[in-house]
């Protein structure tokens, strides 16, 4: 275990983001990615379960929900795992914060404006640009005019994240690189000396917590090992799989290795099982 909490863990997350007593951490994390609209200057936590109706859903963490003083929404979620039709799932839970802004009796539907910021430790497909964050807003296609300023997703691929330290200029660079390489750091970087920056890392600090914090924390570090780990695991498995249907069409191991990323040594090693396996039968 590192100096740091792992900020793509459920608790790491939480413990930076979603506490009272540290939304201002929060605020300037949002102002940055909002740099467009004015300063938001307060939030309220809200209930996050009225966003998920039944247990499967939960499975995806879903963190935070916050309201400002004006009444907008934000959404802020943190997604571990690829799911084919996230983009849907991002818009279909911003229906919800709208519908639930419904009044009774008479409305003329003036809901207040509901933003989704998604940090996700996966890449988006088809997006057609290599850009870490995607801001999507409903514009006219025909007149590229804004439709309404009151549906936004801020999609942020953190895999298409790797500039180095000497490398961050922006208060965007630096957030993205603290969310992505904090669990690995044993000091706090010289081009992460702002207040806000210097405040996580206090917070992210295991030493600082108490014994009902760390086994919290150790759990949740496990859960989140254990999930890559399948993943890993489930990923090798279709390689393979792959590397024995291309043995058995007479591809060679090069192209097996170009396609499927496996080591040479391993293909050959298969190959001979295969060859072993045919000769035995």
């Amino acid at each position: 275990m590192g100096k740091y909490i792992n900020l793509f863990t459920d608790f790491g997350f939480k413990k930076i983001f979603g506490s009272e007593e540290n939304k201002d951490i929060l605020l300037d994390f949002l102002n940055t990615l909002l740099a467009d609209k004015r300063t938001i200057t307060d939030l309220q936590f809200l209930n996050t379960e009225r966003l998920g109706s039944n247990i499967l859903e939960r499975k995806a963490i879903f963190d935070l929900y916050c309201e400002n003083d004006k009444g907008e929404k934000f959404i802020v979620e943190l997604q571990r795992g690829k799911q084919e039709f996230f983009k849907e799932r991002s818009i279909f839970y911003a229906s919800r914060a709208i519908e639930e802004q419904s009044q009774r009796g008479k409305w003329d539907y003036n809901w207040n404006a509901v933003y989704t910021i998604a940090i996700m430790d996966f890449e988006f497909s088809g997006m057609g640009h290599d850009n870490v964050k995607s801001d999507v807003i409903l514009y006219d296609t025909d007149n590229q005019m804004k439709f309404t300023d009151k549906l936004r997703f801020i999609y942020l691929e953190m895999p298409k994240f790797n500039k180095t330290e000497a490398e961050l200029e922006t208060n965007f660079d630096k957030w993205l690189y603290l969310l992505k390489n904090i669990s690995e750091l044993d000091t706090v970087p010289q081009r992460l000396q702002e207040i806000w920056f210097k405040r996580v890392f206090n917070l992210a600090e295991i030493t600082n917590y108490a014994p009902q914090d760390r086994q919290e924390y150790e759990e949740s570090l496990k859960e989140y090992r254990d999930y890559y780990n399948t993943i890993a695991t489930a990923e090798k498995d279709v390689k393979i799989e792959i590397a024995k249907n291309a043995i058995l069409e007479g591809s060679t191991d090069e192209f097996i290795g170009k396609i499927t990323g496996l080591s040479l040594a391993f293909i050959q090693e298969l190959r001979e099982n295969i060859n072993n396996s045919e000769s035995n039968g």
